[in-house]
């Protein structure tokens, strides 16, 4: 639909999943925003060879992986989340609601029910002890996620948390965190003061 109305060229910077450029009838450019953020490290971070690339998630753990092998560091993997708030259940953003069990299915007859899958809480593999922890991702929009990391990364003992992205759209939840700083490039605007925009 876009390519009709005469779109000839699509540039993107980090796409999400690069199986989205075979999606266009006209050609794609993917930019990488690595080396920026990559040279960010190693000019703006002091001791930064005493840094940990860490993966917010196992899906992250290949762009966490490229880092940590670009810049010859230590690589720590996030598993689990945090726990959702009361509030999280009551205000509807995990609809359906769970129903109470019925009392029928405890005869035994019809379809057993099966307790819901529960995810483990946040763990930490690798050693972010007295080190710097440095996040990466494509995106900061899940605030919450990251600064449940960050909370269990300064617990673990990184005196030191930043998080680079190529996307930054975050609220004001990053000022009252551990995280020490985000670096983002200028692909979102936005005014935070914890936020710094690398070009």
């Amino acid at each position: 639909m876009m390519c009709k109305s005469g779109l000839s060229h699509v540039i993107t910077i980090d796409i999400h999943q690069k199986e989205i450029q075979g999606f266009f009838d006209c050609p794609v450019d993917n930019l990488q925003a690595s080396p920026f953020l990559l040279q960010y490290i190693q000019e703006c971070i002091p001791d930064y060879r005493n840094a940990v690339i860490v993966a917010r998630n196992p899906g992250s753990a290949k762009k966490a992986t490229s880092y940590a092998e670009k810049l010859r560091l230590g690589i720590a993997v996030i598993h689990g989340e945090q726990k959702e708030a009361e509030s999280d259940m009551v205000d509807g953003r995990y609809s359906p609601p769970t129903l109470p069990r019925s009392r029928t299915m405890d005869v035994g007859v019809g379809v057993p029910v099966h307790p819901a899958k529960e995810k483990p809480p946040i763990n930490v593999v690798g050693d972010i002890g007295g080190r710097i922890a440095i996040m990466v991702d494509d995106m900061v929009d899940d605030v919450k996620s990251f600064v449940a990391a960050a909370e269990v990364l300064k617990e673990l003992g990184a005196y030191k948390i930043y998080v680079l992205a190529t996307h930054g759209d975050a609220p004001r939840l990053i000022i009252d965190s551990p995280i020490d700083e985000v670096v983002v490039t200028n692909t979102i605007p936005h005014k935070l003061q914890k936020m710094a925009v690398y070009t």
